[in-house]
């Protein structure tokens, strides 16, 4: 991250901000504060202790008063460690991502990396397990094997320790939710990014599992997603961004942070006829809820 960033200067590293490739510029507040559930402030390179307070701060401006950050390979989930230290509007959680599992199962290296997971999880503020979960678009072959196992014991990781599992599903609707089943589930369970369809949203209602979304929300080809949102139940709609990916339209194709949830938010709103202010407060609730409180 940028050491001077503002809400409309927040600039990509190695650009000056002018142009497709510069961070696009800030919403209008939020009329109630939200926070981003989903954030990973480690692409590229952030400072921490310059970095993160900058990116937080751009985001508290607009009305998103705090994030988690994620973890996703030992590296990043030491940054997160580090990173709910120096600045108490984050929360973290850590894993390996299921499509870095095969890699560190391939290098001998995975059970290793686990209970390397499992301590960093013991700081107060990691709140979650994830993101891990199935990802059959870049996994295949053995590769889903390792995943698989990956998966089961994240979850029983998640379990023990009473957090919130933060699940990464990837055209694996079916087998995420079957493996969920069979290894049962803790209090707490979030589809980061949801990606599903109705039938989807419906098995999550029924489970009581939090449904994320992110600014794939607002995107043309994602009528499944705002068919989801419409039938989601209220009380488990959560919002982020999964930046820096994933930025919402109109600037798809540009970098994303967490300052960017205000156009996800409205688009929410819209979708549904709900009051902006209405669904910042529930969105709000149900994060607390699904994190605990980030005082």
């Amino acid at each position: 991250m940028c050491n001077s960033l503002t809400p409309n200067a927040y600039r990509a590293p190695g650009t000056d901000g002018s142009g497709k490739q510069g961070y696009p510029p800030a919403p209008e507040p939020l009329p109630v504060p939200v926070m981003d559930n989903h954030t990973h402030l480690d692409y590229p390179g952030a400072d921490p202790q310059v970095g993160l307070s900058a990116a937080l701060d751009a985001a508290e401006a607009v009305g998103v008063r705090g994030a988690v950050q994620v973890g996703t390979d030992l590296e990043s989930s030491r940054f997160t460690v580090r990173a709910v230290d120096l600045d108490a509007r984050l929360l973290g959680a850590v894993a390996i991502h299921p499509n870095d599992a095969p890699d560190y199962a391939r290098r001998g290296e995975l059970e290793a990396a686990l209970r390397e997971i499992e301590e960093l999880a013991a700081h107060p503020r990691i709140r979650a397990i994830g993101e891990t979960g199935l990802d059959f678009f870049r996994t295949e072959g053995e590769g889903l094997v390792h995943q698989r196992y990956s998966f089961r014991r994240h979850i029983d990781i998640a379990k023990r320790l009473d957090l919130t599992l933060q699940i990464h599903d990837r055209d694996a609707h079916d087998d995420v939710v079957q493996v969920l089943r069979e290894e049962g589930t803790p209090d707490r369970v979030v589809f980061h990014c949801y990606s599903g369809d109705e039938d989807l949203a419906r098995i999550c209602n029924r489970e009581g599992w939090f449904m994320s979304f992110a600014g794939t929300l607002t995107f043309k080809n994602a009528a499944n997603l705002r068919a989801s949102l419409a039938v989601a139940e209220p009380e488990l709609v959560l919002v982020e961004t999964d930046s820096p990916f994933l930025t919402p339209h109109p600037h798809r194709g540009r970098p994303n942070a967490s300052y960017m949830v205000p156009y996800t938010v409205r688009a929410m709103a819209e979708l549904t006829g709900t009051d902006l202010a209405a669904l910042c407060s529930g969105i709000s609730e149900n994060t607390l809820r699904a994190y605990g409180s980030w005082e």
